[in-house]
């Protein structure tokens, strides 16, 4: 196969699968990492994918901002395993909060009752709504479909008044370059709120958020506590998020 007709291949499957490893692509066209770099170089050259550790993304994505719903149906099992570790960050009394999150989403699922949960999400106020040992802060808010996430001026004042012991965060995207970053710069400034409002952040990202960058940043890496991912994370980078400060947690 002609280089030209390999990388026409890499890109359609980066535009499909929203992102691509070098192991894999190498394994699929029988070709050496070497070459699959040569072919990413290429391709950012022409501006139609964007490097990132251990692969690339469609610049495409940089600017892509899928639904809750769409999210919800992507990387199930790791989502489910993170939720289930993130729960030993729970304490045991007190407050938490839930940024808006498919991730996030399942760790309300399987929450301890006797809390107070500040949250920005109207699906996961849903979730924990018929609970009557819990004690559910809504945040108010311009409400954005797309994430199901409240936004603006009413949340940041509430949060301006909200101290909790754990904010359990979501992100669209990690890197060791960029911090914490997400499309949108209304729900990043509403995160970055959330953020300065909590004695202890934990995220909740799988593998493929890690290396990504979106748009808006709304935290750098020493900002946060803990980490939780999954095991699909590429060799190194586990070490090289911990590099600046947080505990980083394989599941």
């Amino acid at each position: 196969m002609y280089a030209e007709e390999r990388q026409r291949h890499i890109l359609e499957r980066a535009r499909r699968d929203g992102r691509v490893d070098v192991a894999g692509l190498a394994a699929a066209f029988d070709v050496t990492y070497e070459t699959v770099r040569r072919d990413l170089t290429a391709l950012e050259r022409h501006g139609v994918l964007r490097r990132v550790h251990g692969g690339a993304i469609p610049v495409e994505r940089l600017g892509f901002e899928p639904t809750l719903a769409q999210r919800d149906t992507v990387m199930t099992p790791e989502k489910e395993r993170i939720a289930k570790r993130a729960l030993e960050e729970v304490p045991a009394e007190g407050a938490i909060l839930l940024d808006a999150g498919s991730t996030t989403g399942r760790l309300a699922e399987q929450l301890p009752p006797d809390l107070t949960v500040v949250t920005n999400s109207v699906s996961i106020a849903l979730t924990l709504m018929p609970r009557p040992n819990t004690n559910l802060m809504l945040l108010g808010g311009r409400l954005r479909p797309r994430t199901h996430a409240t936004v603006e001026s009413w949340a940041l004042q509430a949060l301006e008044e909200t101290y909790v012991d754990v904010a359990f965060m979501a992100t669209n995207g990690v890197s060791a370059e960029h911090g914490l970053t997400t499309p949108d710069p209304a729900e990043a400034q509403v995160k970055r709120a959330m953020i300065r409002s909590a004695r202890r952040v934990v995220l909740l990202a799988d593998h493929t958020k890690v290396g990504n960058d979106h748009f808006a940043r709304f935290s750098t890496l020493d900002e946060v506590d803990c980490i939780i991912t999954d095991s699909g994370l590429a060799d190194g980078l586990a070490d090289e998020l911990a590099a600046f400060g947080p505990r980083v947690v394989v599941v």
